[in-house]
């Protein structure tokens, strides 16, 4: 099962690019995130033509989630089940895909550390731990990816220093972050390759892709159940050149199941 995760900022403005990589990867599994749209502006038959079901949760200009699955997709579920009042963005999504439960996530950015953003994030980090406690075991076959918006440790990003002092690097994130992995979720592509700078965002300003100055901030956390049976974890830079591509690249992971 190849399952794989992807910001695509805009689907509206990144549609072709999405079908165009549909057809030449086949995935099995996407995730998508800052969709953009409402559920009822969504291309599900579009995307139902290219051989995938799918499930958004989508409010319009900002955030927006999907899954599409040519596996299956059954009990869809939007947001969090952790007893408290439902969250005011549309962030996450669920569904079970191939026997595998599925989670598109986009985590709130933070904005600075002194705005509420940032505890609101710090917050959405306890929300899903909270879920994962109440709905689910690491001895399950489940991943969550997408956008973190969290660089876990300074290897994920081009330059520590030019970082200093603002979000994704943070202290309070990076362990909101490492309480969410200590659930029971395994990195695998940084299990894979501990040492190398491997990154999934670049900035469109400054020629950041082409310098590569990126930061790694997307990627799949898998119960232990599931990240046994991971045979290969990559990034598709290509997916990030060309025209008009989402500032975010495609982050993949193959289980053998």
């Amino acid at each position: 099962m190849l399952v794989a995760t992807w910001n695509v900022n805009s689907l509206n403005a990144r549609m072709e690019r999405v079908s165009e990589w549909l057809s030449e990867v086949q995935p099995d599994v996407l995730c998508m995130q800052e969709t953009k749209m409402t559920d009822e502006q969504f291309p599900s038959l579009d995307f139902l033509q290219l051989g995938y079901e799918s499930v958004h949760f989508g409010q319009g200009r900002w955030n927006g989630v999907a899954i599409l699955s040519k596996v299956g997709l059954t009990d869809p579920l939007f947001g969090f089940a952790d007893g408290r009042e439902p969250d005011v963005d549309a962030r996450i999504v669920w569904a079970t895909c191939g026997g595998v439960r599925i989670c598109s996530v986009y985590v709130p950015n933070g904005r600075e550390l002194t705005n509420d953003h940032y505890t609101y994030k710090l917050d959405w980090f306890g929300r899903l731990r909270a879920h994962l406690d109440a709905n689910h075991s690491p001895e399950e076959k489940l991943v969550i990816l997408g956008d973190f918006n969290v660089a876990p440790t300074d290897i994920d990003v081009w330059s520590p220093a030019a970082f200093e002092g603002g979000t994704h690097v943070s202290q309070p994130e990076r362990d909101a972050l490492q309480r969410l992995k200590d659930w029971g979720l395994v990195d695998t592509l940084r299990e894979r390759y501990p040492q190398d700078q491997i990154y999934s965002f670049w900035d469109y300003r400054n020629g950041d892709f082409h310098k590569r100055r990126g930061v790694r901030i997307d990627f799949l956390l898998s119960t232990p159940a599931l990240a046994e049976h991971c045979s290969a974890d990559l990034i598709d830079r290509n997916a990030r050149k060309g025209t008009k591509p989402s500032d975010h690249a495609p982050v993949m992971g193959v289980f053998d199941l």
